[in-house]
């Protein structure tokens, strides 16, 4: 037998969005709709959202700029994916763009590349770790779902290339381009 959630109104409501801010960050889009699904009331929903704002427990250009930030240093994510990511925590596409312009300007795109790559493959300062075409476009759409973009991708894959001409000729897989 399947339960029912238990809806909140009033005091209740605004115990869970607290609670719920407590245990980690979320943008004003992700916990609306956390609450939505909580509520007895939708129309108490804008006013909690409201009130945290007030009270600064809710702020989307700070969640968005510690997100990016961390995102950046931590998991040294291209810009693409990390503004990706900010749209699907429901921010702004307008405000998930600049955030994110703001955040990797003046970042070494080709350095961040190289560094991922020897992350990601343990043994590519050894010669030739990429050497054959398949093992290229492999590491080229992982690259692509990091958030590099295509022409800084490939000036990294052929400095790690055991033939850096396969690069030459090497059209990027179609699904790889839908960033």
């Amino acid at each position: 037998m399947e339960r029912k959630p238990r809806l909140l109104e009033g005091e209740a409501l605004w115990t869970y969005a607290l609670g719920v801010l407590a245990g980690r960050a979320y943008s004003t889009g992700e916990l609306r709709e956390k609450l939505r699904r909580k509520a007895a009331k939708a129309a108490e929903i804008d006013g909690i959202l409201s009130r945290l704002k007030d009270y600064r427990y809710l702020d989307d250009k700070r969640f968005a700029e510690l997100f990016a930030s961390a995102r950046l240093t931590n998991d040294k994510l291209g810009s693409a994916r990390v503004e990706r990511d900010l749209r699907a925590r429901r921010v702004a596409p307008a405000l998930a763009e600049k955030t994110v312009r703001k955040t990797y300007e003046g970042v070494n795109e080709q350095a961040l590349i190289e560094d991922w790559i020897r992350r990601k493959y343990r043994t590519a300062e050894r010669e030739g770790l990429f050497a054959e075409q398949k093992d290229l476009a492999s590491a080229y759409r992982r690259l692509v779902r990091a958030g590099f973009r295509s022409g800084a991708i490939i000036t990294a894959l052929k400095r790690f290339a055991k033939d850096p001409e396969l690069l030459d000729a090497f059209e990027p897989p179609e699904e790889a381009e839908e960033v």
